[in-house]
């Protein structure tokens, strides 16, 4: 086994006092851009971590996690974020929430900060632009919820099995002209993995495809019912609840109470409003759970990856 390093040998490596990386440590603004720049490379180079001991006495936690979510107005990633608390609350742990906004230089900063912070690990809601190679410096102490990658743990959401159940739902209910609204295909998991999915199932059911897709918004899925209505229409299955909130607004606008409408995500809200809407829960609270305990795993020393699916919750 290699000898863990101190930060006496962090400051050899790096050619200064122990003195200068404790205040690169405790992030003191005396210290010169270029030595501060030094240091830190030789840091993540090495994989040094300060000890607990020294955690405690710059005044921070010794078990911190990071938690990059996508959006903090999300119900998907907020539902996910509450079990997961739970979980982490419960080992001991607290947590530094972040929002990356999708924005990929905005969530390599938080990284930065976080890894600056000597957080124990960091669990991260991906996208489709996220650097995810970002993690390699984490040394197995990083899951990612929302995306596979072989790069860190992920768990991932049966994107393509949430859709089939929601439009083998319709077809028990004698529907047959079914239309679809989703996210932009450039989204791959939420985008083109369900779109993908309602396109396979009306091609195994010999039923014409009808869709439309837009952004994640109830504002755009309010604009697209026009495109895709149709008398025929019977049923429009959207790829997220917040898609069928829009397209529920418009129909009633529209009187058009006929159309069944299905949505995932599970809403408690969207199903007390409206009852008759079916809702797929994909499993988020018990993704959050499962990224809380598989991170708390890794930081007590459990090396192998895991690349897990959460399956859909019927009830």
């Amino acid at each position: 086994m290699s000898k863990k390093l101190t930060i006496l040998d962090i400051a050899k490596l790096s050619g200064v006092g122990k003195s200068t990386v404790s205040r690169v440590l405790t992030n003191d603004p005396k210290v010169k851009p270029e030595t501060r720049a030094k240091v830190e490379r030789v840091i993540e180079e090495s994989g040094y971590v300060p000890s607990k001991s020294a955690q405690a006495m710059r005044g921070g936690s010794q078990k911190v996690v990071g938690v990059i979510i996508s959006r903090l107005d999300s119900p998907s990633e907020n539902k996910a974020v509450g079990s997961m608390l739970q979980a982490l609350y419960q080992a001991g742990y607290d947590a530094v929430i972040m929002e990356s906004q999708f924005d990929r230089e905005k969530t390599n900063e938080h990284l930065d900060v976080l890894k600056k912070r000597n957080v124990d690990g960091v669990i991260v809601f991906g996208f489709s632009d996220f650097d995810i190679f970002r993690l390699t410096a984490w040394q197995n102490r990083s899951v990612v919820i929302a995306m596979d990658t072989d790069v860190t743990s992920s768990i991932n959401y049966d994107n393509h099995g949430v859709i089939t159940l929601a439009l083998d739902y319709l077809a028990e209910q004698d529907v047959n002209d079914i239309a679809f609204i989703g996210v932009d295909p450039s989204d791959k998991t939420t985008g083109q993995v369900r779109l993908n999915a309602y396109l396979e199932w009306c091609e195994n059911h010999n039923v014409e495809p009808h869709y439309q897709t837009g952004h994640l918004s109830h504002e755009s899925a309010y604009q697209l019912v026009d495109e895709l209505l149709t008398t025929q229409t019977q049923a429009i299955a959207c790829a997220s609840d917040t898609l069928a909130l829009g397209v529920i607004k418009r129909l009633q606008e529209l009187e058009r109470e006929d159309v069944l409408v299905t949505g995932v995500g599970g809403n408690e809200l969207l199903s007390f409003l409206f009852p008759n809407v079916f809702s797929i829960d994909p499993g988020y609270a018990q993704a959050g759970q499962m990224a809380a305990n598989l991170l708390i795993s890794q930081i007590n020393g459990e090396s192998e990856l895991h690349h897990l699916t959460q399956s859909p919750i019927i009830r």
